[in-house]
């Protein structure tokens, strides 16, 4: 109130209200009389009018009239005016009726007064924003601004959307002068807005008129503003678009946005998760705010695809602290910059280290006290786990087991491992190594009160693992575009779909569940890849080519969410399923995993293999020397002329293959330079070899 009190701006409304109040109460009096006041009306206007005027005063300041920007007005502030004018004659008309029965007083006059006030305070207020708002010619503030023929520096920008979406950005585009923007019109696909206006921005046609309205107008660029758009609705408008050679971008749907508000700064080229057409989640912010709300939180692999996308969204939930671990310094440096400027009144704790450090976990739980921990740290690469067992096992497995650990000692609230539909009836050593945390993690379940879960979900679109950047990467060196096989299908959801569902079974979960995120229909990698060739401008098998190369080690053809047996079922949230918690003996597989881990500690693949199979009886084994003769057959390219698409094993520099019981020697230099068979030599020094860094899901 004091500052309000030292703004001179409101001393002006305040004068300029008070005079408009002293003409609506008075021309009530003179329109009810027809214009003659005789002397006992004017007798009452005068006594009433100091005791009118000041409690309709009263009542504005009570409903904060006077602390919005007039200049930014909009329809909730006219909702406002409205009750505080309703409450203000209310109160008037039962005083005069508890204190003077209307004896004398005329009842249409409050009830005329009142609609004055409403026209007087309400339009004062709008011809202020008319006033204050800087005329923008580019979009619309003109008379015949979509006359085709037109030309000036702006883009002549056409919206397809006249929804709720589109109204938003036309607004911000009409409110910002520095966009260089033209709005020219709409397209909608409802045939009843055909002809009508937003903000005298017309409506034009229906979508698949685009062509032809695109000619007549003239149109630059091509905006979508569809938010809630379909998979088939997006595909079908962004085939139109491409059809029509110029340049058109899309929003976000609402799920992107963390804050839910559409901007124009959202505004982005169409990418193919619009084409997925996935809805936006429903998250109980209350639920999930209860056991996140002001507590000190840890993620585990924060720098990752799905670790950072975590980050961000318990930011709005105030966490304190947000502690991130992440064994890159480079990937963590980046959620901390990203931290640093978006989130700056978070308070947040970066800390470099791998989940295998248990001095580090211990002093991170002894200095911080998290109590709710998201553990995405994991590597995640499936042929790269399957020439490198051990280093799967270790991180996958024995990190895991050692943050259980930890998090038991410390007695954490609760514990979400996040997983994947790979460790369902797995055939590759990632899945197997997943499956065995689960059960960890299961098992932990019943030793303390902490809620242990898992969240079980397929690939994310866009994650570092994930097949789109490569298909970009090939796209933009002209091809060929390479698919393992012509039907082989994965289940897909957006990043930040998966962290928000992962948040609400977070909780949603009592201990022991594992939780599976509904993924939608499988989408098939060879039409992604001719989808993502489309959106490139370029034509699939014309311009850029389409190579079926075989499925590499420990792949499927399709994926799977849950195994034969398990108890599924559905939850309150449409989107999350559970299945029925199944601890097993944790005695038992803690054993099994220190033989697990002697094995590891030896790199011994095969039997690494034959002992996860003894835990998880649903693995099966990729073949013996499959993995590493599809490895060596890909390092072998025909003319050994392209040494960037040679990677040997992390850290490995001197091994390009390794194969369950020998080990061969190949250096990329004598690889490529010399083409030489006999380069594929067994050597015995099975113990110099090291392993490499975290992959995070």
């Amino acid at each position: 109130m004091k500052n309000l009190i030292k703004n001179k701006n409101f001393w002006i409304l305040l004068s300029l209200d008070v005079l408009l109040l002293h003409l609506a109460y008075y021309l009530s009096y003179f329109i009810r009389f027809e214009g003659v006041l005789g002397p006992f009306q004017h007798s009452n206007f005068i006594r009433t009018v100091w005791l009118v005027i000041p409690f309709k005063i009263m009542c504005f300041i009570l409903f904060r009239l006077y602390r919005g920007m007039w200049r930014y007005i909009s329809i909730p502030d006219l909702m406002n005016i409205v009750k505080a004018t309703f409450v203000s004659s209310t109160g008037i008309i039962m005083g005069i009726l508890f204190f003077k029965s209307f004896y004398g007083f005329s009842r249409s006059v409050f009830a005329i007064d009142a609609a004055f006030t409403l026209l007087f305070i309400g339009g004062v207020r709008v011809l202020i924003r008319i006033v204050l708002t800087k005329p923008n010619s580019s979009n619309g503030s003109r008379m015949f601004t979509f006359l085709p023929g037109e030309k000036s520096q702006f883009k002549r920008l056409l919206i397809i959307g006249a929804g709720d979406a589109g109204e938003k950005i036309l607004r911000e585009i009409r409110d910002n002068p520095r966009l260089n923007y033209h709005i020219i019109g709409f397209l909608d696909d409802d045939p009843r807005k055909i002809g009508m206006h937003i903000h005298r921005i017309p409506i034009l046609s229906t979508i698949d008129h685009l062509d032809r309205v695109i000619k007549e107008y003239e149109i630059d660029e091509i905006l979508i503003a569809i938010s809630s758009a379909t998979a088939k609705e997006m595909r079908r408008i962004v085939e139109l678009c491409g059809q029509s050679g110029l340049k058109f971008r899309t929003i976000p749907g609402i799920g992107e946005l963390i804050d839910g508000r559409v901007s124009v700064k959202a505004i982005r080229d169409v990418s193919y998760e619009d084409l997925m057409g996935r809805e936006s989640v429903h998250m109980e912010l209350g639920r999930i705010g209860k056991y996140l709300q002001d507590k000190p939180i840890l993620v585990t692999g924060a720098g990752g695809s799905i670790g950072s996308e975590l980050c961000r969204q318990i930011a709005r939930f105030s966490p304190d602290p947000l502690i991130l671990l992440d064994c890159t310094e480079n990937n963590l440096y980046q959620i901390e910059t990203e931290f640093l400027q978006k989130y700056p009144r978070i308070k947040y704790i970066p800390i470099l280290g791998n989940i295998l450090n248990l001095v580090l976990l211990d002093r991170i739980f002894c200095q911080y006290n998290p109590q709710v921990v998201f553990h995405a740290a994991a590597y995640k690469h499936v042929p790269m786990m399957e020439l490198n067992p051990w280093e799967a096992v270790s991180t996958n497995v024995k990190g895991t087991q050692g943050l259980l650990e930890t998090v038991h000692r410390h007695a954490a609230e609760s514990f979400v491992f996040v997983s994947t539909d790979k460790a369902v009836r797995p055939v590759n050593v990632m899945g197997a190594t997943k499956r065995v945390a689960e059960l960890l993690t299961q098992g932990y379940s019943k030793r303390n009160q902490t809620r242990y879960m898992s969240v079980r979900f397929g690939n994310v679109i866009g994650s570092s693992g994930s097949v789109i950047p490569l298909f970009r990467k090939q796209i933009e060196r002209g091809g060929p575009v390479t698919v393992t096989h012509p039907e082989v299908t994965r289940f897909f959801m957006t990043i930040p779909e998966a962290a928000q569902l992962i948040l609400q079974a977070g909780a949603m979960g009592k201990g022991g569940e594992i939780f599976i995120l509904d993924m939608g229909t499988p989408i098939r990698i060879a039409d992604l890849a001719r989808d993502l060739i489309r959106l490139s401008g370029f034509v699939p098998q014309e311009d850029i080519d389409i190579e079926f190369i075989g499925l590499r080690p420990g792949e499927k053809l399709y994926e799977e969410l849950i195994t034969e047996g398990e108890g599924i079922h559905p939850t309150q949230h449409e989107k999350i399923l559970v299945l029925q918690p199944n601890s097993g003996d944790l005695a038992l597989l803690n054993q099994q995993i220190e033989s697990l881990m002697k094995l590891a500690g030896e790199q011994d693949a095969a039997e690494i293999k034959e002992k996860l199979k003894e835990i998880v009886p649903e693995y099966q084994i990729y073949p013996a020397g499959e993995a590493e003769k599809v490895a060596r057959d890909r390092v072998r390219s025909p003319d050994c002329r392209d040494k960037s698409s040679w990677s040997p094993p992390r850290n490995q520099p001197d091994a390009a293959a390794d194969i369950s019981s020998n080990t061969f020697r190949c250096s990329p230099a004598d690889f490529c330079q010399l083409k030489r068979p006999d380069c594929w030599a067994p050597r015995e020094d099975k113990d110099s070899r090291r392993g490499g860094s975290v992959r995070r899901e």
